[in-house]
């Protein structure tokens, strides 16, 4: 890793193992005792190899099933690799499954003591963030409901409310950009821009095409656990699109095409 990554993977490799048949009885295990369960390799990822530099904004596409989450799992460590090298540098906070670390049974504001601790906020923080939590969340309402009564929306947009407020060098996103409203939505984008302001670093995987075409400066393309190619989003979106068939054009005016900075301010909705 050099003193500018924030994230260093090499070779990496991950497969599950995938049972034929199931059985969840033990009537099923009774009666068929020696009956053996075949199972299924699936190669998540296959010798992945990448770096992130500090303060980049990285993106991940591919279509289901090429390993995008998988891959943002190990880097967050909730999976461990079979093989390769993973390094990250700073400290992570990870937006990449609904409901972890949540109690469903519990009520929102419970769930924001306990995430948020989990995730490293200390009390006095948790003090001083609170409000603001529950206000980009859009939840005031709902503070004192149990969780087992949100709507899936509404639990992500909490998950990431608390996720932004966490102390972090390097931010994990999987369909950020899909959580909530058109409102609620370019909350996100805004928020990202800050982030990209204060020079962390976010590594986002979504298959909204244009949001990563706004947003980030180099794209790796996955596909069946494997890098089908890194580089520029015009490039590597372009090829993409072309792999899927795509018919209809990529708009000529279309962000990925602009410098970087002319991104950030169209995203901002002008200079400065």
């Amino acid at each position: 890793m050099t003193s500018t990554s924030a994230i260093t993977a090499v070779d990496l490799s991950k497969a599950f193992s995938i049972p034929h048949e199931t059985r969840g009885t033990l009537r099923e295990h009774v009666l068929h005792p020696l009956r053996r369960t075949t199972h299924e390799r699936n190669q998540a990822l296959q010798e992945v190899s990448f770096e992130v530099g500090q303060g980049e904004f990285f993106g991940v596409i591919g279509p289901n099933g090429s390993g995008k989450s998988t891959l943002l799992r190990i880097l967050a460590g909730i999976y461990a690799q079979d093989s390769g090298t993973v390094d990250v540098r700073g400290r992570l906070s990870p937006f990449i499954e609904l409901g972890v670390g949540f109690n469903l049974e519990l009520t929102a504001r419970d769930n924001v003591v306990l995430t948020g601790t989990l995730l490293g906020l200390t009390r006095q923080q948790l003090d001083e963030k609170f409000d603001e939590i529950l206000a980009f969340a859009e939840l005031e309402r709902f503070i004192d409901q149990k969780l087992n009564n949100f709507s899936s929306g509404m639990l992500l947009r909490l998950a990431y409310s608390i996720a932004i407020q966490v102390p972090f060098d390097i931010l994990l996103l999987d369909e950020v950009l899909a959580v909530g409203d058109e409102s609620f939505q370019e909350k996100c984008y805004r928020t990202l821009i800050d982030i990209r302001h204060a020079g962390k670093t976010v590594v986002l995987v979504s298959h909204n095409l244009y949001a990563v075409a706004r947003l980030c400066e180099r794209v790796m393309l996955l596909r069946n656990g494997v890098v089908e190619a890194l580089g520029r989003p015009d490039e590597v979106i372009r090829a993409y699109r072309e792999q899927e068939g795509t018919e209809d054009p990529w708009p000529a005016a279309a962000p990925a095409f602009e410098e970087t900075k002319s991104v950030w301010e169209h995203v901002a909705g002008g200079p400065g």
